[in-house]
């Protein structure tokens, strides 16, 4: 897909110097993070902060660039290009999942306090909603905070949390109410040095090794009430809208990724000769290929159409629920079948196989089960079918 249909100068000016810090000050120190299952986040993101890079669609008052949706793709497609999903999945934290609800519907003393600090590096954010027995149903949410006059009692635990051991503030989601029904839930900005905050585990997982995910605890920890985003009862109505954009940021993630490990896959082959031949001559593979390169390119046509949407003031939530479909689906079922292509190589992680396709492996789940947006998507379909 030629850029020029999409980008100017000024894209290609912040693609250039998105590309040029991963190259510099990421991918050679991932095989040290992965190695050590965390990355020096405080650190990685002060620097990003400092080019202007964890706020490409933020008011500038807030530290932020005040750009439109291309450059916020160009960012994503970027980090999508780092050779650790977990580290990618980290910057998207900040940038795209915990600080989102904070801009749109925070006082200006959340904005100061904490969007500005995130924005300029000074803080890492996690966003905090997921929880022991309730993942993609968000309305089974059983964490709690019972309002005391001027501070809300939070109780309960978040697991599989990214960011959670270096975060400085959540943006947690917690039940305000016994009510049933969908205002029952506010979204908090819960600061981690407040006592009743615990990391109570660092989880250890098959892949993205050097991202930190945790589960967190809370015992009566005490939130001053001007730590709520919004309204109190709204919280599940902004953490919807927040997941558009976390949601949307993956769909670059993958296909940048899927398309690199294609690359490492296919210079494998070519050189990898077997019964004579390299494997790249044997016309199943070559077909294979091809279905791969296909899938990617039609996920970035719809990602390119969702942009285009939100440049104009549409409602994208179909659209994005499609990407995430295929996002979870199919691109990540076809990219671990290279693996099968590269023999004990691959599963080894030897033989001069680049690391990076091990790496690269573990982006399905982010944001939820994929399958989850199959049902959204047939809400929609009933409701266009009924208004036509």
């Amino acid at each position: 897909m030629p850029d020029s249909l999409y980008f100017n100068k000024e894209h290609q000016m912040i693609r250039k110097a998105v590309r040029e810090f991963v190259n510099k000050e990421i991918n050679p120190h991932v095989d040290a993070w992965e190695e050590q299952k965390i990355a020096p986040l405080h650190k990685l993101f002060k620097k990003m902060g400092d080019l202007g890079f964890l706020g490409i669609r933020y008011d500038p008052k807030h530290g932020g660039q005040g750009l439109d949706y291309w450059y916020d793709l160009v960012f994503a497609e970027e980090i999508g290009r780092i050779d650790a999903a977990g580290i990618s999945m980290a910057i998207a934290v900040q940038t795209h999942m915990a600080t989102p609800a904070i801009n749109q519907f925070g006082s200006d003393y959340l904005k100061e306090t904490y969007l500005t600090k995130a924005i300029s590096g000074d803080m890492v954010s996690a966003i905090a909603v997921t929880e022991p027995g309730a993942g993609s149903d968000v309305s089974a949410l059983a964490t709690t905070a019972k309002k005391e006059g001027d501070h809300y009692v939070l109780n309960g635990s978040k697991t599989y949390i990214t960011n959670g051991t270096q975060a400085d503030f959540l943006t947690l989601l917690a039940r305000t109410s016994d009510d049933p029904g969908y205002h029952s839930f506010s979204l908090f900005v819960v600061p981690t040095d407040l006592p009743g905050f615990s990391v109570s585990k660092k989880l250890d997982k098959m892949g993205m090794q050097s991202s930190d995910t945790a589960e967190l605890f809370f015992d009566d920890m005490k939130i001053p009430v001007e730590n709520m985003i919004g309204q109190e009862g709204e919280g599940f109505i902004y953490q919807m809208q927040q997941f558009q954009h976390e949601r949307f940021v993956t769909l670059p993630l993958v296909y940048e990724s899927s398309r690199k490990i294609i690359d490492m896959t296919l210079d494998h082959i070519r050189e990898r000769v077997v019964f004579g031949k390299p494997l790249v001559k044997r016309q199943v593979l070559r077909h294979r290929l091809a279905d791969w390169l296909t899938e990617i390119e039609c996920l970035k046509c719809l990602t390119y159409h969702i942009v285009s949407m939100k440049m104009a003031g549409l409602d994208v939530t179909k659209e994005v629920s499609m990407g995430k479909l295929v996002a979870g689906r199919r691109v990540p079922a076809d990219v671990r079948r290279p693996g099968f292509h590269v023999g004990d190589a691959h599963i080894a992680g030897i033989s001069g196989l680049p690391p990076g396709i091990h790496r690269r492996r573990c982006r399905r789940s982010h944001v939820g089960d994929h399958r989850t947006h199959g049902g959204l998507l047939i809400r929609f379909i009933q409701v266009e079918t009924h208004n036509t």
